[in-house]
């Protein structure tokens, strides 16, 4: 039994948080989440990564200096 998946998924919010909506994209098509429990939770990740990303001159810069050692 082969399985794959794959899914993008991006986060659209905006000045009114109750019009906040999540689109998932999976190989069966696109699902919009806009229960507010599952947006939490999705706020919740999306805060907790940009915790721990780097700031984007420092992306930058650290894009940078692998492709120079390539």
């Amino acid at each position: 039994m082969r399985s794959a998946a794959a899914t993008a998924s991006r986060y659209l919010g905006g000045e009114a948080p109750a019009l906040d909506t999540v689109e998932l994209d999976s190989t069966h098509g696109a699902e919009f989440i806009d229960a507010d429990m599952q947006l939490q939770k999705y706020r919740a990740q999306l805060d907790a990564m940009e915790s721990v990303a780097l700031k984007a001159d420092a992306s930058r810069d650290f894009i940078r200096a692998i492709a120079d050692e390539l």
